[in-house]
């Protein structure tokens, strides 16, 4: 099983994460940012990583800290389980709707973190959320886990829809990038390394 813990403190944030890779897509999500808590949940079920988090922080400022830094560990914690990458697909790439709302998300873990993000929400906020940190949670986590990572909303009306619809890309593309090929044998790149 491709397991791992993370814990992240500091002055802002105090968080604590555990991953399971071959999990059944369970989770305990804890965080004073409830849309965040439901889009973590929603990844975690459609990219069936078992995931558990609780996070507390700064949030009488915002929800930035805390976001942000949950992506960095999730990143980081997502490398680790993820190990030498031995016989995984690597790629990954999943089309989600989400009624008026049409998500796509590609996936490398090539070793090289980037992030390309494309979207228009029409409002500021879900809820008591910033939408604009949608794009920071995605950034932080690419360049903790050092994956090469593309989320391109390329329709939609309602911003929550939106966002739930790159959430779920995002795990369905994971999904597939961690899944082991019997046939894959060492890293899957001609340099022999990721």
């Amino acid at each position: 099983m491709r397991i791992a813990e993370g814990i992240r403190n500091t002055k802002e944030t105090q968080i604590k994460l555990k991953i399971n890779l071959d999990g059944e897509g369970k989770s305990s999500i804890q965080t004073p940012a409830f849309f965040l808590n439901h889009m973590l949940t929603l990844f975690s079920r459609h990219s069936l990583f078992d995931l558990d988090i609780e996070a507390k922080g700064d949030v009488e400022v915002d929800f930035h800290h805390i976001t942000e830094d949950i992506g960095i560990v999730l990143g980081e914690t997502f490398a680790k389980a993820l190990g030498e990458k031995e016989g995984i697909g690597r790629y990954g790439s999943f089309y989600v709707p989400m009624d008026e709302a049409l998500a796509f998300c590609a996936v490398d873990i090539s070793g090289r973190p980037f992030l390309f993000f494309n979207a228009d929400f029409s409002k500021d906020k879900v809820g008591d959320f910033d939408v604009e940190l949608v794009e920071e949670f995605f950034r932080a986590f690419a360049s903790s886990a050092c994956v090469t990572l593309h989320l391109d909303a390329i329709r939609g009306q309602n911003t929550h829809h939106i966002i739930e619809a790159l959430f779920k890309a995002f795990g369905r593309a994971l999904k597939d990038a961690v899944r082991v090929d019997p046939r894959e044998k060492g890293v899957p790149s001609t340099k022999g390394v990721l």
